[in-house]
């Protein structure tokens, strides 16, 4: 891939007047989107999947926003799995343009992750502080400032008054952070895009320089391992499931590693798969007890040139060999799997709207990447859609980590990015 080209020629550029004064705006209403930002952030979006209230409290005060400031919203809501809450609701809306038949869609979710370890936090995750033009909350990385940033892109575009080329809309999702299912799957498959639509996802790098075009699979896997419960004065009497089950997360990290070892620079930050061991459950409830069960989850994200079905073979034969060492038995489930989609094409338009608009606000040039992560651009890409991930991060990304932060600066200069693509059609 090729770091972005200046395009030839002005024709194809909107006019510097129009470009100022979309940055004109946005600044003079910083103070309003920072404390709308923080006022939603304070509404605790932890996916329900994962034991938090799930999308809808910020799902109503988002459409409340949107209606009392005259958009008409389009509210989806998906049925769930899980007992908590009755469903995962998602937002659309847009103002038109003069080819009614096509959108460019910014999309962004609005669950977020638990917090983790409170005291990890210098404040309260749920109770942002602006500090040093820093906004610190958990969901205030991912995503917040994209929603935010969209929001502040449409109500701009509107109020300017000049005419769009297509209809310019913001898609606000529910289910992102686990698996999407009741999420972009969902409306996906419900036909809430067309085929003719330009998407921008997710997908923030420092200053905005990096378009990403292309993602690595995704693969989230349970190791239960069975042994015998005894008590721990007497360890020769059992088999330690715990033990066990470390030495097979162990063995699989270093294993997994060394096989699939190719790089790829195209891919960053991460040039090679990782396979990284996460979460555990709780075994026994005291500490002088040997566990008879014990289960540990892995993180695989693989490298596109790899077959995803090779992996989970390796994985399986890896653990029969295992369990016959260690006289055990041990299941393998695999939690979810993402496969990459194929990569998108660096002429598409919605890449070249993005490399033309996008230096004209960060004053940077762009280079189109893979991603490490993983978005809802490669749920759109396994459909057949074209799709970028962009955004503006600090140098080291805080997402799912205590103390989560995100700029001001960078929010604003998002905001007049999202303006501006659509003039550079």
């Amino acid at each position: 891939m090729k770091s972005l080209q200046k395009p030839s020629g002005d024709s194809d550029k909107p006019g510097a007047k129009l470009l100022h004064n979309i940055s004109r705006d946005i600044e003079r209403d910083s103070q309003k989107i920072r404390d709308f930002l923080i006022q939603m952030l304070r509404i605790n979006s932890v996916n329900s999947k994962m034991g938090g209230p799930g999308e809808k409290e910020r799902a109503d005060f988002l459409q409340a926003f949107l209606e009392n400031e005259g958009f008409k919203v389009d509210r989806v809501e998906a049925p769930v799995s899980e007992d908590r809450g009755s469903t995962h609701p998602s937002l659309f809306t847009q103002i038109q343009g003069r080819d009614t038949s096509r959108t460019m869609w910014i999309v962004s979710h609005m669950d977020t992750v638990p917090e983790g370890s409170r005291e990890l936090w210098n404040n309260d995750p749920f109770d942002p502080i602006f500090r040093d033009g820093k906004i610190f909350a958990r969901g205030a990385s991912d995503n917040g400032q994209s929603l935010v940033a969209s929001l502040v892109a449409l109500k701009e575009l509107r109020d300017i008054g000049e005419p769009l080329p297509f209809n310019v809309g913001v898609s606000l999702v529910a289910d992102e952070e686990f698996d999407s299912k009741a999420g972009i799957y969902y409306l996906l498959d419900q036909n809430k895009f067309r085929k003719k639509d330009l998407v921008i996802v997710e997908g923030g790098s420092y200053r905005g320089r990096q378009i990403s075009v292309a993602e690595k699979h995704l693969l989230w896997i349970k190791l239960t391992t069975h042994g015998k419960q005894v008590h721990a004065s007497h360890p020769s009497n059992g088999l330690n499931a715990h033990k066990i089950g470390m030495k097979i997360a162990l063995d699989l990290d270093s294993k997994l590693h060394q096989k699939y070892s190719r790089s790829d620079p195209f891919f960053d930050k991460e040039h090679r798969s990782t396979f990284v061991i996460t979460k555990k459950d709780a075994n026994v409830g005291n500490i002088n007890t040997i566990p008879g069960i014990d289960a540990i989850y892995m993180d695989f994200r693989v490298l596109p040139s790899y077959s995803m079905d090779s992996v989970i073979s390796f994985v399986r034969s890896r653990i029969k060999k295992l369990e016959s060492q260690n006289k055990t038995k041990i299941e393998l489930q695999i939690i979810e799997r993402q496969d990459g989609g194929p990569a998108t094409a660096p002429e598409a338009e919605i890449v070249r709207l993005v490399q033309r608009a996008v230096p004209s606000v960060t004053k940077q040039s762009t280079k189109l990447v893979g991603l490490s992560g993983q978005t809802v651009g490669n749920v759109f890409r396994e459909y057949g859609y074209p799709c970028v991930g962009w955004g503006c991060s600090e140098a080291e990304s805080t997402a799912h980590q205590p103390n989560e932060y995100y700029t001001m600066t960078n929010l604003l200069m998002e905001a007049k990015a999202f303006s501006a693509i659509p003039f550079f059609a």
